[in-house]
């Protein structure tokens, strides 16, 4: 079974802060990167963050840089997003994402930086809510 549980969204001022995490099933964990989306309102969804395994490498979207922080707790199999500075404009459902679980499926949201695909995202969670005022 393949599951992404969010927690750690609410409703915080501008200049605020939030840390999301989302605990992981272990063949959704055993994805060499995982991963934040987020969906704003009249908005298709976009690749925040992204985590791999190979290389240590990180992804974060412009917008986000400076800003956020992801990280993960491989013992706990448990990724964070820690959300500094944050901006009305930040205001969105944050989705965990993983590459491994939805193989199968159509739907596919990529990281890409430079033309080089980061990561790959088959699978993700139901979301957490973030509103910056």
């Amino acid at each position: 079974d393949v599951q992404l549980v969010e927690s750690g969204g609410g409703s915080v001022q501008a200049g605020g802060s939030l840390r999301l995490s989302c605990a992981a099933s272990a063949y959704a964990w055993s994805s060499d990167c995982m991963g934040w989306l987020r969906q704003a309102p009249g908005k298709g969804r976009e690749v925040v963050a992204a985590i791999c395994t190979r290389g240590s490498r990180t992804y974060y979207d412009d917008s986000v840089k400076g800003r956020f922080t992801i990280s993960r707790d491989n013992a706990k199999n448990t990724v964070y997003l820690q959300m500094n500075e944050l901006k009305p404009e930040d205001t969105a459902m944050y989705y965990c994402a993983a590459e491994r679980g939805g193989e199968g499926g159509r739907t596919r949201i990529q990281a890409v930086d430079h033309g080089n695909v980061i990561a790959d995202f088959t699978y993700w969670g139901q979301g957490t809510q973030v509103t910056v005022s």
